[in-house]
Order: C-alpha cells, then sequence, then structure tokens
C-alpha cells in the first residue's frame, strides 16, 4: 500500500473508528508529598487546589513575564502510581505529562522551587508508556462506563492483565502503564478494534481541530492568550502564580497582539518546495507572522497553523513565503463547510 493510502486510512480510524497512537515519548513526571498540591497551584496557571482524586487539569508553566515554558496534563491520584485508587478525597500523588521538548524546563522549575514544600520529584518518562485512542469508537476499546465524560477524569482499570489508568481526552481515551506491558497492552486494544495509526495522521486531525501544540506552534516567545488557551489552562480567580500579572494584565485591560488561526491554501501550493514551517505570512507587503504546523488534509487540503499579528483578520488572503500560493486565515478549528467537495 502507498504511503499516502496508509495515510489516508489511518486518518480514517481516527476520524471515523478508533485510532490507536503511540505517544509514550512524551515527559512524564510525578509529584508526592503532603505540599504536592499547595507548590504546583503556585506554579502553574490553572486552579489546583480543588483538585480530586480522580480528577485532572490543563495548565501551562510560564516564566515570570508571562511567556510559555510549556503547557502539561495533571492527573490526581489517591494511592501509589498507576494502580492508584480513586476517591473523593484529597490526591496523594499528581502525575505529570509534558511534551518531550518542555520535559527539561518543568524538571528544572520544580527542582529549583520545591525547596521548602514537602514534595518529592520522581522521573517516569522511560517506565512509563502511553497510548492514545482516537475517534469517536475511542471508549468501546476499553471499559466505557468506568471513565466519567470530562476531559482529564481518569480511573484505574486492567488492560490485557495489566494494571493501567484510563484518562478522558477531548479526542477519545489515553491508556497510561508500566513500559513493560506495553505489547500486552497494545495487543488487547488491537482486539478490542483499535486500528494502529502513526503520529502523522494524528496531526492531521490536531491541526483540524485547531490544538496547538507546544514546541511546534507555540514556544517561550508564546503568552497563552495569544494561543487561546485561557478558557482551557488559565484561572483569573486562583491566588498568585508565576507569570500570573501579566497573563491578569493581558486579559483585562489589553489585547493579545497576536491570535492563532487556522490558514486554508487556496491554490496548489507550489511542489517545488513545498510549504514549510517558519515560512514568512505577508499582509500586502506586511510581515503578520509564520508558518507553524501544515499538514494535508484529506477533507481540506493544504491547512496550517500559525500566530498571525491581530491586524490580519479571518478572511484576508495572505501571502507565503516567497512562492505563488495564497492561503486565507479561518478561524478555528476549521469548519465542516470548508471541506473539499
Amino acid at each position: 500500500m502507498a504511503a499516502t493510502d496508509t495515510l489516508h486510512t489511518e486518518y480514517e480510524a481516527l476520524t471515523q473508528r478508533c485510532g490507536l497512537v503511540d505517544r509514550s515519548e512524551r515527559g512524564k513526571l510525578a509529584l508526592t508529598g503532603s505540599g504536592a498540591v499547595e507548590f504546583l497551584n503556585g506554579q502553574v496557571t490553572n486552579e489546583l487546589t480543588d483538585l480530586r482524586s480522580g480528577e485532572g487539569r490543563y495548565a501551562a508553566f510560564l516564566t515570570n513575564k508571562g511567556k510559555m515554558l510549556g503547557d502539561l496534563r495533571i492527573l490526581a491520584v489517591e494511592g501509589a502510581g498507576i494502580g492508584g485508587f480513586d476517591s473523593n478525597g484529597p490526591p496523594t500523588e499528581l502525575l505529570l505529562d509534558t511534551e518531550r521538548v518542555a520535559l527539561q524546563a518543568l524538571f528544572d522549575m520544580i527542582r529549583r522551587y520545591k525547596i521548602g514544600y514537602e514534595v518529592e520529584l520522581h522521573k517516569r518518562t522511560v517506565e512509563r508508556g502511553l497510548l492514545s485512542l482516537i475517534g469517536p469508537d475511542a471508549r468501546a476499546c476499553v471499559a466505557p462506563n468506568t471513565l466519567p465524560e470530562v476531559e482529564h477524569a481518569h480511573a484505574p482499570a486492567a488492560i490485557g492483565g495489566a494494571p493501567a489508568r484510563l484518562i478522558a481526552t477531548a479526542d477519545g481515551v489515553d491508556v497510561l502503564f508500566e513500559t513493560p506491558d506495553i505489547d500486552a497492552v497494545r495487543t488487547a486494544l488491537v482486539q478490542a478494534g483499535a486500528i494502529p495509526a502513526s503520529e502523522a495522521a494524528a496531526e492531521i486531525v490536531r491541526v483540524e481541530r485547531g490544538r496547538p501544540r507546544y514546541g511546534v506552534d507555540l514556544d517561550e516567545s508564546t503568552i497563552p492568550q495569544e494561543a487561546g488557551l485561557n478558557e482551557r489552562a488559565v484561572s483569573f480567580t486562583k491566588g498568585c502564580y508565576v507569570g500570573q500579572e501579566t497573563v491578569a494584565r493581558l486579559y483585562y485591560r489589553g489585547k493579545p497582539n497576536r491570535h492563532l488561526r487556522g490558514l486554508r491554501f487556496l491554490e496548489p501550493p507550489d511542489p517545488s518546495p513545498p510549504p514549510a514551517p517558519g515560512e514568512e505570512l505577508r499582509l500586502g507587503e506586511r510581515p503578520v507572522g509564520h508558518l507553524s504546523s501544515i499538514v494535508e488534509s484529506p477533507r481540506l487540503g493544504t491547512i496550517a497553523l500559525a500566530l498571525v499579528r491581530r491586524e490580519a483578520s479571518p478572511g484576508d488572503t495572505l501571502a507565503v513565503g516567497g512562492r505563488v500560493a495564497t492561503a486565507e486565515l479561518v478561524e478555528l478549528p476549521f469548519r465542516p463547510a470548508l471541506m473539499l467537495q
């Protein structure tokens, strides 16, 4: 089967059935100790003090000037590790995962500022695997009644005879487990109907849904509001955290200079070379941003994400690099009305 046909088959699984993507390379840490929640609450953008076992949060961690060092998922567990049980009580362990590119910054931040707190930091990247089930049938591939339908909710389970933790996501279910159990877990999920898919296919789905990725679309120059992360990742009622002053001032008094937007190419891109991340975007003669993620969607053609200056509005046509092709700026997520006929 040709590579393009394989990618389309994987894309179909991720959007119409249940695709299985290996995300074990994501960075993983754990925090234990009575001061874990109090400590981390002072470092990240979302509220953690009301977090209970079985719940989770998405957050960013910032510089003192409010620029992103990374983003992360935080899961609260009562008990130890993957097999810890869940109740309505306060957590005794926080499981963290982040983009691999942000792992060192997260590790350094915790190690530097945890002094004075009852907190222990544990490395988990190598010890634990992570498989993502993506698609409308994702829950049917695991025990569907054990997991609340709330993003970041999680629960212990047994997959292929191995202890695991199921995590609700916006796209399906993530499965966290001990690394030596990866073959047993993967086999059980495939037998339940999951179809192995590549990260390249998953990237198409991510871009279509307008979800930015740290290290690809976002970096240390990005403020969360520019990336549209306020609703998902930022609390404006919690106590102080690193970078709060800038984030709050921009939210209450200012307007971000940039916005995360989608781009839909209006003409077939020049095949030599194709558009690439980093290419300049221009509104008339004025530079307004650079391409970040760019994919070939089976439904939408060539589409991309970019942080674009606010003077460029949805509906504007932008020139891309030095090529003939142009792209229309659109709101995210990409709408079904834009699909290719």
